[in-house]
């Protein structure tokens, strides 16, 4: 399992709201930190993908685990 410096459960939310919850986490901690997020929305897989590409954030991981889907992003 990797480490993590905050955990935004997003579960039950949908679109946008999975995102702007990340983007809440990020500005709250520092360059380096690990931000786990848990989302059901199905989407949040392609809104995450391109949020991190723009703003050159490392995804360093995405699973699926039943309904949910759990992300570990890096802040820059």
């Amino acid at each position: 399992m990797i480490n993590f410096d905050l955990e935004v459960d997003a579960s039950g939310l949908q679109c946008p709201l999975p995102l702007l919850r990340l983007k809440k986490a990020l500005n709250e901690t520092t360059s380096g930190a690990v931000v786990k997020v848990i989302a059901t929305d199905p989407a949040a897989h392609l809104d995450f993908g391109v949020y991190v590409e723009q703003t050159g954030h490392e995804m360093l991981t995405f699973l699926r685990v039943e309904q949910q889907q759990i992300f570990f992003i890096r802040k820059k």
